[in-house]
């Protein structure tokens, strides 16, 4: 079921004031996901996230800004979007504490390795 709120995210990111650097549409391969889901890959659910996650293409968004992490999960709301509140991204947004609407870095090292595993260096400006 596609829900269509890319632009809706998007638009939010940038009136937060976050500056986009990155941007692009692909297929997560399995591969990917297993290293990106690592620390979960070995639990009964993580089929579920792999099978979801690979259904269909992902919109991949590298961002930058003060204090980013902290305020894009602000922004976004808890995980289990059936607990976010309304007015964020998830709370408005998401229906299901599997199939997630959005995905955030936790920390700024991890934001790193998460840019460099779904793009490639010339595909980030700025």
């Amino acid at each position: 079921m596609d829900q269509k709120h890319v632009g809706n995210v998007v638009d939010r990111f940038e009136k937060a004031g976050f500056e986009i650097v990155g941007c692009k549409m692909t297929r997560l391969t399995a591969a990917q996901l297993r290293e990106h889901y690592a620390h979960v890959a070995d639990k009964p659910f993580y089929p579920e996230i792999e099978a979801f996650m690979s259904s269909r293409p992902v919109i991949v968004v590298a961002l930058r800004g003060e204090g980013i992490v902290a305020k894009v999960r602000d922004l976004l709301g808890p995980t289990d979007s059936r607990k976010a509140p309304k007015g964020t991204i998830r709370g408005d947004f998401g229906t299901e504490m599997m199939k997630n609407v959005v995905h955030a870095s936790d920390s700024d090292e991890n934001g790193l390795i998460e840019i460099a595993r779904f793009f490639e260096s010339e595909e980030i400006f700025g």
